[in-house]
């Protein structure tokens, strides 16, 4: 088995489309399951029995009933059991969504919210069957039981980074928010058709404090979507990873919506978006570091590229008002 079809899943056939765990990825920390919630599976049950997890929108909105393993752990209420609206959105190309961050040992059941399984991405007629609520679980192994917490949409954290034909929207959702968590980083990544991200390519598998060369541990997994062209004709992006001599990699995929990439290690990147075609994805990452820091390191050949970006503006099609400017890596 080579590289590529080691560490790339492709979509599920059914209501599961991503599922993958800490054994069935082959490490320590990260987790991701995606589902379809529709007439057929109008709901999932989660146990987080070692895990501490973000429940994320992706399409459409869903009711969380939340089973708390210990009363403390209510943050509002200081009940056992609570139930959270996540009003959700069109898309992973409308914009953030609100999330819920669920603690180490709660057991949640996902339902879609009423009327969402009919929400649409565009002003054509709506399609004849309704679409099904499409949800994310974000998962990493936990060892403290954190509150039970909701990030609404307007607070997450929304940069505009690189520039040119690199510039792309990330919207971060346990990075620098208000979100405590133990081990899970979440973020989202959108980039307009024609552009490239995860650029430069960068590697975050070490643990290190070093002046000029700080990075943390943490393993990844990439979560795709792709947008369709304007005559309904799926779309397709591509990513790649890539080792160093002492730790070899080597991955290029042609990935489409559902599909999921594994970075265990290694320089990764660029994802890119070939013209007409928009490309989401949903960042995991997980490490034993419980500072809930990001850090990362480029690979030295690329790194001149930002450089490049002061002189460059950023491409217009990212219209979503950001937090802030960052041209930096992700």
């Amino acid at each position: 088995m080579n590289d590529t079809d080691r560490y790339v899943r492709r979509a599920g056939d059914g209501p599961q489309v991503v599922d993958v765990t800490p054994e069935s990825a082959g490490w320590a920390w990260s987790g991701l399951r995606v589902v379809e919630l529709g007439p057929d599976a109008p709901s999932v049950t989660w146990a987080l029995d070692r895990d501490e997890a973000l429940v994320v929108p992706l399409r459409g909105g869903v009711v969380l009933a939340v089973e708390l393993p210990d009363p403390s752990a209510a943050e509002v209420d200081r009940t056992s059991s609570r139930t959270v609206t996540l009003t959700g959105r069109a898309s992973v190309f409308a914009g953030p969504t609100d999330v819920a961050y669920l603690p180490l040992g709660a057991v949640v059941t996902v339902t879609a919210a009423p009327g969402a399984s009919v929400q649409h991405e565009s002003t054509q007629e709506p399609p004849a069957e309704p679409r099904t609520v499409r949800v994310a679980l974000a998962t990493a192994r936990a060892s403290r039981a954190l509150p039970l917490q909701v990030l609404p949409a307007a607070s997450a954290r929304v940069d505009l980074r690189g520039a040119g034909a690199a510039s792309r929207r990330v919207t971060n959702y346990t990075l620098d928010t208000e979100v405590a968590i133990d081990h899970l980083l979440v973020c989202e990544v959108v980039t307009p058709g024609g552009n490239w991200s995860s650029y430069p390519p960068h590697k975050h598998d070490v643990h290190s404090d070093a002046d000029g060369s700080a990075e943390r541990k943490l393993e990844e997994i990439y979560y795709f979507e792709v947008a369709d062209g304007p005559d309904g004709t799926p779309g397709v992006g591509y990513h790649r990873t890539y080792g160093t001599p002492e730790r070899p990699i080597d991955v290029l995929a042609e990935v489409r919506t559902g599909d999921t990439a594994l970075v265990p290690h290694g320089f990764h990147g660029p994802c890119t978006a070939p013209p007409g075609f928009d490309l989401y994805y949903l960042n995991v990452m997980a490490g034993p570091a419980t500072d809930g820091r990001w850090l990362s390191t480029d690979d030295p050949a690329l790194a001149w590229v930002r450089a490049t970006w002061p002189d460059q503006p950023v491409d217009p099609r990212l219209t979503h008002q950001p937090t802030s400017d960052v041209k930096e890596s992700r």
